[in-house]
């Protein structure tokens, strides 16, 4: 267990450094000049090119990497060009916000799509069924930013009983972690569905049921036990994705989050502030992965990590 950990903790970080690091080269060749941005467009040319001598821009790539990793070894990522503050903290001051929606979003797709995937299992090739499939098709389809603009429509301007933007009241939270949920949902309730039929049918659950079991321990203690580890790694992958893809939904309600900052960054070229989010969300997710990893033993006593399943 302890070489296992080990062992994910190195590939991680090496995923980490490797992503930071890719990224770093690529917003370097993609065009633009944060100079032109920071100066703005009336800059004299002696003006752009004093900036760039201030940001350190007028270096060969090498030393800028150089000096980026010597950064990254003490945790300064460097000075954000847009907020004239340590890149890093501005990034962990948004942090919670992304969070807290990213937790609102997987809890509320958790608590609808598990029991629907389960209701449609129990009643695979019905007309009931039939009709939950066109309608979790129908959300898997719908793309957030017009899931949002419909929500912010009907809540916020027709019916104006939620917050239109923002997160002023907890009110706020609503809108934007239905609106990511919404495609979650349709997501995981297929996957669990889909995972409970083969288990409904499976022999083991015709034998249980021969020696009395009730049906909700077949159902939630027999069936489901077996198709956590699918829907878990499922729920802990969507999760991730939130965390780093929630920029349309946060951009729509204006969240005060890490995807609206990342599109202030990619707007004024400021490569600090876009390599610290990076840096951030991708080392959030690698840690959600892992702790996802680590609770694999606890659905099911027969995984165990770091060792080779007996034959």
């Amino acid at each position: 267990m302890a070489l296992y950990l080990l062992r994910r903790v190195g590939q991680s970080l090496l995923t980490v450094f490797l992503t930071v690091s890719t990224v770093f080269v690529l917003i370097r060749l993609a065009p633009g000049d944060p100079a032109t941005a920071y100066a703005g467009p009336l800059a004299t040319t002696e003006e752009l090119a004093r900036i760039r001598a201030e940001l350190g821009l007028d270096r060969p790539l090498p030393e800028q990497f150089l000096v980026f990793l010597r950064g990254l070894a003490t945790g300064d990522l460097g000075t954000s060009y847009s907020f004239q503050a340590p890149a890093l903290d501005v990034v962990l001051d948004r942090l919670p916000f992304t969070i807290t929606l990213a937790v609102a979003a997987i809890l509320l797709t958790t608590a609808v799509a598990v029991p629907l995937g389960v209701w449609m299992a129990r009643r695979a090739d019905t007309t009931r069924e039939l009709g939950a499939n066109i309608v979790t098709v129908a959300g898997q389809s719908m793309p957030d930013f017009w899931s949002g603009v419909m929500l912010l429509t009907f809540f916020a301007v027709l019916l104006p009983v939620l917050p239109a933007s923002g997160f002023a009241t907890w009110g706020g939270l609503v809108l934007p972690a239905t609106t990511i949920a919404i495609l979650q949902i349709a997501l995981i309730s297929r996957l669990v569905r889909r995972e409970m039929a083969a288990n409904l049918t499976a022999p083991y659950l015709t034998v249980a049921r021969s020696r009395g079991v009730s049906e909700r321990a077949l159902v939630w203690r027999y069936a489901m036990g077996n198709s956590a580890i699918p829907v878990l790694t499922a729920l802990g992958t969507r999760f991730a994705s939130m965390v780093n893809g929630v920029v349309v939904v946060e951009v729509v309600f204006a969240w005060p989050g890490v995807g609206s900052l990342v599109v202030r960054a990619l707007e004024t070229r400021d490569y600090p502030l876009i390599q610290a989010t990076v840096l951030v969300t991708a080392a959030l997710a690698i840690l959600v992965q892992l702790l996802i990893d680590l609770a694999y033993p606890l659905f099911d006593p027969r995984v165990r990590l770091g060792k080779k399943a007996a034959a």
